[in-house]
């Protein structure tokens, strides 16, 4: 079984859900896992570590075969240097929305600094969705 922690397009709903999970997700659960989330300009989101709650989904996924689909989607290579994929994949504990332990899944993050280049909004809310709109500050 592969677990994979999703906060963006793959969660349920959003644009490559159907495309690269849609019947291939064995289980589904909305799931919080820690660490800063951003908007980019490119029309998804990049998750960087932190000590805040984003919330998305452990997906889980029978075939381990699913790897390369998202590897090639998150623009991750694991035999090339780290600073030329877009992500980066690592294990992270994820919790319930009650904040209990669901144990590890596997989570696509980003470097601050790629982040940064490409321009991302920091989401202090730690929410996603591609329906999303960035209100300024000064709006509220």
């Amino acid at each position: 079984m592969l677990r994979v922690f999703v906060y963006g397009t793959l969660k349920p709903g959003e644009r490559y859900y159907s495309q690269y999970c849609q019947g291939r997700v064995v289980e589904s659960c909305a799931a919080i896992a820690y660490g800063h989330l951003y908007d980019l300009p490119l029309g998804y989101p990049a998750m960087i570590s932190g000590d805040r709650p984003i919330q998305g989904y452990v997906l889980t996924f029978a075939d381990a075969t699913t790897w390369h689909d998202l590897d090639e989607l998150e623009d991750y290579n694991p035999n090339r240097p780290s600073e030329e994929n877009e992500y980066d994949r690592y294990q992270i504990e994820v919790f319930s929305l009650a904040g209990e332990s669901m144990g590890c899944a596997w989570a696509y993050l980003m470097t601050l600094e790629r982040v940064q280049k490409i321009g991302g909004v920091h989401l202090p809310q730690g929410v996603w969705t591609g329906m999303s709109e960035i209100v300024p500050a000064n709006a509220l």
